[in-house]
């Protein structure tokens, strides 16, 4: 067997730049696979031969004044590496994918390094995690999903090294945790973490593959049309703000201000945790926030200036401005608190697993958590007419993307809204109308 190909030397070049990296790129089977790999080199362009595809003797090349016969040795290993493997594979009759070729190369331009590689994902995958956690400053619940991560890599592979990873592999790991099963939208973020994870091993030269920029793969449910959005209405809103609360749960009192102060100011909770008195001002709140670095000025309301006054005689540790517990006793107190606040609205919630549609009902109070206060306050603030762009001031989002799941639901309020004016619903039951209905109807007719 004969494997036709094309094999070329190439420069990428950059807008202003007198040099460009060099590219190994080859081609067979007609076009239908094709393989790119960074020779490592930068190229001065006008000391580049175009018919030899070497660079020009007796020349320097980059920063570094790296001479061409350098550089033109490395092209020359290249492409003896290449001829090699091709070679194998016609021997075996066999037309390679380019994964399998790209694996194949891998091993034969850089036999140590693959070696090396070879059966220390994990030790990677640890390192990646301490790195990027500190660097980040990683909440609990990042360390969490990468750790949920490792579980699932091991359990599909526990042997896994850096040269299997391909896009055959990502599919076949994506078709695991379906049959887990995992919802798509869980399987579609794992994804997201692991291409980061593994752009990072390729920066840092632990994995020469490509994986990270390559593999696509779209899942039903995961483009955000379906994603229900939790949160209270502005009525539900301020029945929970004046929510008289039995001197038997007084506790749920604070739970209910801290909730209600996400809801007036658009905080994480995590946020709102960190909020010192030297964070508040006359008019506004200033935070660097704990997600993005992002720093925020959100000005004060009635409401959000009302909770703070309520606790500015309170002494609490590290001079925090409001009375904070954990996370997760928020979010068990909050739906004993929605519960008494009579939350009981049912809530629908669609998710896939692979291909298959679900669909399972709750009353509301049992899904509330501390987010549903950033929500609240971005759905809220758009249905009173606040501009998307001003809202995302105070949020901190910083692309109208992440805004369209709210926007949606704020469309379908008012549309519902306008509904009201219908002739129909206008008309009680009994058939009876009132003063206002009847001048309504009158004013319509004329």
């Amino acid at each position: 067997m004969n494997i036709r190909r094309v094999c070329q030397f190439l420069l990428d070049k950059e807008s202003g730049k007198m040099d460009a990296k060099l590219r190994y790129r080859i081609k067979w089977n007609r076009n239908k696979y094709i393989v790119s790999r960074s020779i490592g080199y930068r190229v001065d362009i006008d000391k580049w031969s175009k018919e030899t595809q070497r660079c020009k003797n007796n020349t320097t090349h980059g920063k570094k004044k790296t001479p061409a016969s350098v550089i033109n040795r490395e092209i020359e290993r290249f492409q003896n590496a290449a001829d090699t493997v091709f070679a194998v594979f016609e021997k075996q009759n066999k037309m390679p994918t380019a994964d399998e070729f790209r694996v194949a190369f891998e091993e034969t331009i850089n036999p140590d390094r693959v070696a090396h590689n070879k059966g220390n994902f994990y030790d990677v995958y640890d390192e990646f995690i301490k790195t990027m956690g500190a660097q980040n400053a990683w909440q609990k619940a990042t360390y969490t999903k990468f750790g949920a991560i490792k579980m699932h890599l091991k359990s599909f592979d526990s042997a896994l090294s850096f040269d299997k990873i391909t896009d055959e592999w990502m599919q076949r790991f994506v078709q695991y945790q379906i049959n887990v099963p995992l919802r798509n939208t869980t399987i579609s973020k794992n994804t997201g973490f692991l291409k980061w994870f593994m752009r990072w091993a390729h920066k840092k030269g632990y994995y020469d593959g490509k994986v990270h920029d390559t593999f696509r793969h779209k899942l039903k449910g995961t483009d955000g049309n379906n994603k229900e959005v939790i949160h209270l209405s502005w009525d539900e809103l301020l029945g929970l703000y004046d929510l008289k609360i039995p001197d038997t749960a007084q506790r749920l009192a604070r739970v209910r201000d801290i909730f209600c102060f996400c809801c007036f100011t658009s905080l994480r909770y995590s946020d709102v945790a960190k909020l010192r008195r030297s964070d508040i001002k006359e008019t506004h709140i200033s935070v660097v926030t704990q997600k993005t670095a992002d720093g925020l000025k959100i000005e004060l309301n009635d409401y959000s200036r009302e909770i703070l006054e309520k606790y500015k005689n309170c002494t609490f540790m590290d001079d925090k401005a409001l009375p904070i517990i954990s996370n997760q006793r928020m979010n068990d107190n909050l739906k004993e608190l929605g519960k008494l606040a009579g939350l009981n609205e049912q809530q629908r919630i669609v998710y896939f697993i692979g291909g298959e549609r679900y669909e399972e009902v709750y009353p509301k109070y049992e899904l509330l958590t501390t987010h549903c206060g950033r929500r609240t306050f971005i759905v809220n603030a758009l249905y009173l007419g606040i501009p998307a762009e001003v809202v995302m001031k105070w949020t901190g989002h910083s692309d109208y993307k992440s805004m369209k799941p709210y926007v949606k639901i704020v469309d379908d309020l008012k549309a519902r809204e306008m509904c009201k004016f219908n002739k129909k619903s206008l008309i009680s039951e009994s058939g009876t109308k009132n003063g206002l209905v009847q001048r309504l109807l009158t004013s319509f007719n004329e």
